[in-house]
């Protein structure tokens, strides 16, 4: 039986009512630089600049390094921007579902000018986190690829297609949890290998290469930032071990919860947005009844 529980606020206030040392991994997708517009006058992403968007990230990020215990890690999911000028139609950021997002509401953290870069530089945005917080204390472990087989289209003639986002492996300390023979993946070489010299032990699968290719499968009904559950699965199940307990503080329409629960990890959820919540609180309720789902806190 797992235990579930939703808050709905600001993600660095509702994290002071976690203890200290009592989660065992965070897997979470903090909003894009410049991307989304989430209607709150204290969301992250809607910094005038890259420098203060990353500087925000920092400061959450401090907060849950308290609320890990010292064997924890964070897996940090974020995608690039382009500097741009403006928002014309036809020229509007898309998220990676494919749908427009707002150009009048995003527009001024678009301007290339006004942002430091020329029209068209590649931000580097995940980049510039990563570094931050390595720079902040944490152990920047591993960049992992994700790898998506249905990107977006893209019009554009001066560079390739982006079919591709980051998961950052951070650590608190050194030495820490990680399960690896729990996320193995099949080999066909090493099949054909026992095979061809005939050896006793059938081996195949091998220990999980660092690019996930995995499909977008997007929530009907849920924001634009879906997590697809199979990119999640192998944070979950080398991150927390059974009984643990996972954090995710932009838990949006909860897809990270889903998974923590199938595979009986307790979980926290935070979000700013309430209508996100109630999506999370009906997907996590569909996943096993008998999971705990504890009533949110402080609506606001």
């Amino acid at each position: 039986m797992s235990d579930v529980q939703l808050l709905q606020g600001d993600c660095l206030e509702k994290m002071k009512e976690i203890p200290d040392g009592s989660i065992n991994t965070c897997i979470t997708s903090p909003p894009y630089f410049g991307l989304r517009d989430y209607d709150h006058d204290m969301q992250i992403g809607l910094e005038q600049t890259p420098a203060e968007f990353v500087e925000s990230l920092v400061k959450v990020f401090r907060e849950i390094r308290r609320v890990l215990k010292d064997d924890g890690t964070v897996w940090l999911n974020l995608g690039d921007s382009y500097a741009r000028q403006g928002g014309r139609k036809g020229n509007r950021p898309r998220h990676w579902d494919g749908r427009s997002l707002s150009a009048d509401s995003m527009s001024h953290t678009r301007q290339a000018a006004d942002i430091g870069f020329k029209p068209k530089d590649l931000i580097g945005v995940p980049w510039r986190v990563a570094f931050a917080l390595q720079d902040d204390g944490w152990y920047l472990r591993q960049d992992i690829i994700w790898n998506k087989t249905n990107p977006i289209p893209e019009s554009v003639k001066d560079r390739c297609v982006k079919s591709h986002e980051y998961i950052f492996l951070l650590s608190k300390n050194s030495r820490y949890y990680f399960d690896a023979d729990s996320i193995r993946e099949p080999s066909e070489s090493s099949r054909s290998i026992n095979e061809k010299y005939n050896f006793d032990r059938s081996t195949t699968t091998r220990k999980k290469r660092s690019v996930w290719t995995v499909s977008t499968k997007p929530y009907k009904g849920a924001h634009l930032a879906t997590f697809p559950p199979t990119l999640i699965e192998p944070c979950v199940l080398a991150g927390c071990p059974v009984g643990g307990t996972v954090l995710d503080p932009f838990v949006g329409s909860g897809t990270t919860g889903m998974v923590s629960v199938k595979h009986d990890r307790n979980f926290i959820g935070i979000d700013i947005n309430q209508e996100y919540l109630k999506i999370a609180e009906e997907r996590i309720k569909g996943v096993e009844s008998d999971s705990t789902l504890n009533n949110f806190i402080d609506w606001e």
